[in-house]
């Protein structure tokens, strides 16, 4: 067999901020309705209870305040880069997905400029002129969007190595008047990818994307507070969750389907499915229907690993940090083994869609 490029994972870091927020920490917010720009009528336990259900997020870690995110991303990749025991030097290109930029305490103003990747480049010091920076703001599958970039950059020889990061702060952007910002959470998880040649597939077999603009570019928007009498011009992350879930089920599942054709295989192939920690319910409810899709009732116990109760949505962080935690012996009950197939997918902000298959 002639031998090709694939791009392949050989080194992963994350960062998981110190402070854990329990779902108590709500209990004084004051939560209003945004239909009537009212107080809710139910008592915050009850909010916090039904929120509870719907997401099974118990907790969530948010970043202390002497840190922005470029400082979360350079922590993962400084991880990464020693975890896969190379000279950061020799990076051809450094890619991070993010969304609000680096978002200080006081003002929730986005910060983008320079970009996150080259504020990570100048942090660790790396002077390679040719280690080219660029950020990726693509909502919630930043991260997934930005591996399938570096997939380009690789198996079409524009570069041999670098690394991308999915890294957002959730917390300094999100309404104190609105329920969902019980969801948001902070992190960073960063993979170090570089070309292989194999006459084997490995890495990277292959990738699916979706986009809907027309009709569901609003799902998930920047908007001021829920509480009309909230001072000041501060934008907040909004999301239409019901209409977001709905999208979710209607087309996450084929996008996955596509992936997984793409490649040359079945379903029950694939050993893990590693889709961005949004709602657990939800989540839950996308795996159903990829099954359905084939026809098949029983879904292996353990094939869906989830991070969400203790780590809450990181946005483009999730599935970089999950993938890592995992790879580090730090889920218990999971593992991923040299051969298996599994699936990166996120959903999110646009609305965008990305399914990517890889070979451990």
């Amino acid at each position: 067999m002639t031998k090709r490029v694939y791009t392949k994972i050989v080194g992963t870091g994350s960062y998981l901020p110190t402070r854990t927020i329990g779902n108590d920490y709500f209990g004084t917010y004051n939560f209003f309705d945004n239909s009537t720009k009212e107080p809710f009528d139910k008592s915050n336990d009850e909010i916090i209870q039904k929120f509870k259900e719907i997401t099974n997020i118990s907790e969530r870690r948010w970043i202390s305040d002497e840190l922005h995110n470029s400082d979360m991303a350079g922590l993962a990749v400084k991880e990464a880069l020693e975890s896969a025991d190379i000279d950061p030097e020799t990076l051809d290109f450094i890619i991070i997905a993010h969304n609000f930029g680096d978002v200080d305490l006081v003002s929730t103003r986005v910060d983008i400029l320079p970009s996150l990747a080259n504020r990570v480049k100048a942090k660790l010091n790396i002077k390679n002129p040719a280690c080219f920076c660029h950020d990726i703001i693509s909502g919630c599958p930043g991260w997934t969007q930005g591996m399938i970039t570096a997939d380009a950059y690789i198996r079409s020889g524009i570069a041999q190595r670098g690394v991308v990061v999915g890294s957002d702060v959730l917390s300094r952007i999100s309404d104190p008047h609105d329920r969902d910002t019980m969801i948001y959470a902070d992190g960073a998880g960063a993979t170090i990818v570089e070309a292989v040649e194999s006459d084997e597939p490995t890495g990277i077999l292959s990738h699916a994307s979706r986009s809907d603009s027309v009709n569901y570019w609003n799902l998930l928007t920047n908007g001021k507070s829920f509480n009309p009498e909230f001072e000041g011009n501060d934008q907040f992350i909004k999301m239409h969750g019901h209409k977001l879930y709905v999208y979710a089920l209607s087309f996450v599942p084929g996008v996955v389907k596509e992936s997984i054709e793409k490649a040359g295989l079945q379903l029950s192939d694939i050993k893990k499915v590693l889709i961005h920690q949004a709602n657990e319910k939800m989540d839950e409810a996308i795996l159903k229907n990829v099954f359905k899709l084939y026809h098949e009732k029983q879904i292996p116990a353990g094939i869906m690993p989830m991070s969400i109760e203790k780590l809450g949505n990181s946005s483009t962080a999730t599935v970089p940090t999950l993938l890592d935690l995992i790879l580090k012996g730090k889920m218990e009950g999971h593992e991923i083994n040299s051969g298996d197939y599994i699936i990166l997918c996120s959903v999110g902000a646009g609305m965008n869609i990305n399914s990517i298959i890889y070979k451990v």
